[in-house]
């Protein structure tokens, strides 16, 4: 009877995979990119080492680009490939929940962190991104599981493993960096308040580990201090009473659709949780399973929000790397609760969510109108013509998808952005007026979205053409004026 019953859990749980990897699937097959996932694909053209010289001059730490590298060497340069590695990396998430949450913390933990994983509208929106995102949840998340089963059990293949995860989480993003940061300090906490119940080899092996760390991390501390004075000199990003604890809260539940009803529907959940550690509390159960993965989240928005007094760096999008922190602790506490009617609504209204966000991402991601730009530049292209752009959104796509025809960007104010966009060589160079083009054009000259460029800077040109392409994807604008030598 236990062996049917568990039989019958674990076909659930593979269910709830296969079903939440279709429906993430659904919109994934296209070949649109946007500016973000136009430096992913740009950067892995080129070797190890210059990935890492280049992206030591972006804003993101560079392992990301080394496993995107990897793939290219075995498929080459292919979109959809790309896009499915990082659909990858939230399967592998979800299927976490069935082998290592389920072992450590029971079926019904288990099953809802693989639902949620697979079923949050913001796991579809970032499985689809050709960014670090779906695979430093996946790191961050072994890192904490590993913390916790070293401290159950106190082996050295979880103690090494904790390692490898937490140094893996520091190159993949500065939020996780943050994350990996006050594990290791609360680790080092535990292991010196409790020494006296920890073998001695235990606590030499610890600090071993924890010294390599510090040692695997060190040639990358110049470029991050680098990349820190960067954005302490001024980052894209803005911060917006009260818009950023809106997005604080909704994100995981809001995904593409309009931000009410995910509001509503998230703050209602966390109260519920609430309800369930202070119940929980009362009863004197023991939650720091559940506490701690919901106290090193807040913490990281904590240390974050205090960093953007300095520099803006808060931004929700980035907490999709300390998500799964965040699954598990709603899992958890959801799975002590017994009222089986709350949990279906809540899991219901989850998937109501998800559905209307696949589709709203169905319908974008497959819209006619998105390559449209992109094939009318294919077809007029000759391959003496030049193209030329000075906003880099659309810019970096056009950079990425043709390779054919040089490129410049027109740094018209001068950001010191020279070294991170060579992410973009050979094709994209770096221009600092329309003049300096024209000097090196030998054919025709393609204006795109720059209608602030007087043609008077370059006399002996005209303009023969003007299109205008609208796109449904992250709804870009291509607005593309062919300039010719006046015979």
């Amino acid at each position: 009877m236990k062996e049917k019953l568990l039989k019958k859990e674990n076909i659930i749980h593979i269910a709830i995979i296969i079903i939440g990897a279709i429906l993430i699937l659904i919109p994934a097959f296209h070949s649109n990119i946007w500016f973000d996932e136009s430096y992913s694909v740009g950067i892995v053209e080129h070797s190890f080492s210059e990935i890492w010289t280049i992206g030591s001059n972006d804003v993101h730490p560079i392992l990301y680009y080394w496993m995107l590298k990897i793939v290219n060497i075995i498929f080459g340069t292919n979109i959809l490939v790309y896009r499915l590695f990082s659909v990858l990396g939230i399967i592998v998430l979800g299927i976490l929940g069935l082998t290592h949450i389920k072992k450590d913390f029971g079926t019904k933990t288990g099953l809802l962190f693989t639902f949620f994983s697979m079923f949050l509208p913001a796991m579809l929106n970032y499985a689809l991104e050709i960014r670090m995102y779906s695979w430093t949840i996946v790191f961050v998340t072994l890192m904490a599981i590993y913390l916790y089963r070293f401290i159950k059990q106190q082996n050295i293949k979880n103690l090494i493993l904790f390692g490898i995860f937490s140094i893996a989480s520091c190159y993949m993003h500065y939020y996780a960096l943050a994350c990996a940061g006050i594990m290791n300090l609360g680790l080092i906490i535990y292991v010196i308040k409790n020494r006296k119940n920890i073998d001695k080899k235990m606590i030499r092996n610890f600090f071993i580990v924890e010294a390599m760390q510090v040692i695997l991390y060190i040639p990358w501390l110049i470029a991050f201090v680098k990349q820190a004075l960067r954005v302490g000199g001024g980052f894209w990003i803005t911060i917006e009473f009260p818009q950023i604890l809106i997005d604080i809260v909704n994100f995981q539940f809001k995904g593409s659709l309009e931000e009410t009803i995910p509001t509503i529907f998230a703050i209602l959940l966390l109260i519920y949780i609430m309800y369930i550690i202070i119940k929980n509390i009362k009863n004197k159960e023991n939650i720091k399973p559940g506490i701690v993965p919901l106290i090193t989240y807040v913490v990281v928005i904590i240390l974050v929000a205090l960093a953007s007094i300095v520099s803006p760096i808060l931004y929700a999008r980035y907490l999709f790397t300390i998500t799964g922190l965040l699954i598990f602790a709603i899992s958890y506490f959801l799975a002590k609760e017994n009222n089986k009617v709350i949990i279906g609504m809540i899991c219901g209204a989850v998937i109501v969510l998800s559905l209307m966000n696949m589709i709203n991402n169905k319908i974008e991601n497959y819209d006619e109108s998105n390559n449209k730009a992109i094939e009318y530049l294919k077809e007029q292209l000759q391959p003496e013509d030049i193209i030329v752009y000075s906003r880099i959104n659309e810019g970096g796509v056009v950079a990425a998808l043709i390779d054919t025809n040089k490129q410049y960007f027109l740094n018209i104010d001068h950001w010191e952005i020279e070294e991170a966009y060579k992410a973009y060589d050979p094709q994209m160079g770096i221009a600092y007026s329309l003049e300096e083009v024209a000097e090196k054009a030998n054919g025709r000259i393609f204006i795109i979205n720059s209608d602030d460029l007087e043609l008077g800077d370059i006399s002996q040109y005209k303009e023969v053409s003007e299109q205008k392409f609208e796109t449904k994807f992250k709804n870009y604008t291509y607005n593309i004026r062919i300039l010719e030598k006046i015979q």
